[in-house]
């Protein structure tokens, strides 16, 4: 245990030990912790799963002051390393609950709200392009290949691959919304074109892809050159707000968590007002179960204008938008297995990743997307986490007995890759 003669003479060490303590009696993984002058804390006796190492008194001061926010941004700046499990590090502060805000993270949260809100096109951009606009070659070295889906992936049963699970998300999706040849079909924040491409070989459809992400709307549409389907598909630079026409289904995935908390209602109702009376859609995304702030460190770090809603005020917002809620499933468990596979391959290609862009792809930014992806699968493991993922079909108005299947069994029937006919009154 900690040899603390010092530490009464030392407000910092007292408050980081308390703290420590607290968090060493909440979780049951065994840890350790070395501080900047030598000594050690254990809150097991048992060999520690991680070691948490304080490289300098600067890093303590930020743990003090920023609690888990101030660990992270202090591992960022070399100012602390984590020995051993990584992943656990993450496990053990959430069931300690050691990932709850401090008032001084909630208040840069709130001022980060207020800089990077996505009220304004021009700002959504910029936010958008800040993460996604890395370069193909880059999310290239650790998604799957070669769909680029950068969403939850589907594990059903016997999947082996993230490649597997990142096709079965897509007929999972084209199952449950009937899609079929012929129909004109919007992908909302079409990533990397993925869903685009493989609905129109499975099903026949036509795509319209909208993506106010430069750098991936120009790799879209060089695929689609390259593949002779500018008939087929087409992809549009545009807000995800900027409903131009009506088509038959709608698909959003991993749209909804930039929407930003002022900006929910506006793009729900786009999501209405992109879809023809009786026609189908789908919104894939990541929700709270209650209302939170979403957590401080995505938003500064990695997604800026990021913002998770709660699934109420979703469904909310679209019965305001007059779309009725067929169905709603949560993937929250096969969001942890995805992002296990992108950390993995991520660690694994780092120095592909590296040599991609040295001063880009620098040490800071290795150790932030290492924290991203480890920390979201365990956020997405953790038995009492509030952050799931959700899938909700919906209709704009309401179906009728021979508009939709009466059960779900059509999505879920063996070997069938075609969406089963609706259900018809006797």
């Amino acid at each position: 245990m900690l040899a603390s003669a010092k530490i009464g003479f030392n407000g910092t060490r007292i408050a980081l030990e308390t703290a420590l303590r607290r968090l060493g009696k909440g979780s049951s993984i065994p840890f350790a912790v070395r501080f900047a002058e030598g000594d050690e804390y254990r809150n097991r006796d048992e060999d520690p799963a991680f070691a948490l190492v304080f490289n300098s008194p600067r890093a303590e001061r930020r743990a003090v002051l920023f609690g888990h926010i101030g660990l992270l941004e202090s591992y960022f700046d070399g100012d602390l390393d984590v020995e051993g499990s990584f992943p656990l590090a993450f496990a053990a502060a959430m069931e300690g609950r050691f990932n709850m805000p401090y008032r001084l993270v909630t208040a840069r949260n709130h001022w980060h709200e207020f800089r990077f809100s996505n009220a304004t096109w021009e700002q959504a951009k910029r936010n958008a392009r800040a993460h996604y606009g890395l370069g193909t070659e880059f999310y290239r070295l650790w998604l799957d290949d070669p769909l680029m889906m950068y969403t939850c992936a589907y594990w059903k049963e016997g999947t082996r691959t993230l490649e597997e699970a990142q096709a079965n998300k897509i007929d999972h999706v084209c199952r449950k919304l009937l899609l079929a040849p012929g129909e004109e079909v919007v992908d909302i924040g079409c990533g990397f074109g993925g869903f685009m491409l493989r609905a129109h070989e499975r099903c026949g459809v036509r795509v319209t892809g909208v993506n106010t992400t430069t750098e991936q709307v120009e790799m879209v549409q060089a695929e689609i050159a390259n593949r002779g389907l500018g008939s087929q598909l087409q992809v549009i630079d545009a807000d995800f707000r900027d409903a131009r026409r009506e088509y038959d289904k709608v698909v959003s995935i991993g749209v909804l968590e930039h929407a930003g908390r002022d900006q929910l209602a506006e793009v729900v109702r786009a999501h209405a007002r992109f879809l023809k009376p009786g026609g189908l859609g789908m919104l894939h995304f990541i929700g709270h179960v209650g209302r939170y702030d979403t957590e401080f460190f995505i938003r500064e770090h990695v997604f800026p204008g990021g913002w998770i809603p709660s699934l109420a005020d979703v469904i909310v917002e679209m019965e305001h938008a007059g779309l009725e809620v067929i169905d709603i499933e949560n993937l929250r468990r096969h969001y942890a297995l995805t992002l296990d596979v992108w950390a993995e391959r991520f660690d694994r290609n780092w120095e592909r990743v590296h040599a991609l862009d040295p001063r880009r792809f620098d040490e800071r930014f290795r150790r932030i997307w290492r924290t991203y992806l480890y920390g979201c699968a365990e956020l997405f493991r953790a038995p009492t986490g509030i952050t799931h993922l959700f899938q909700i079909v919906f209709s704009k108005g309401n179906v009728s007995l021979h508009d939709y299947p009466m059960s779900r069994a059509f999505v879920y029937r063996s070997g069938e890759d075609a969406p089963a006919p609706p259900a018809r009154a006797e």
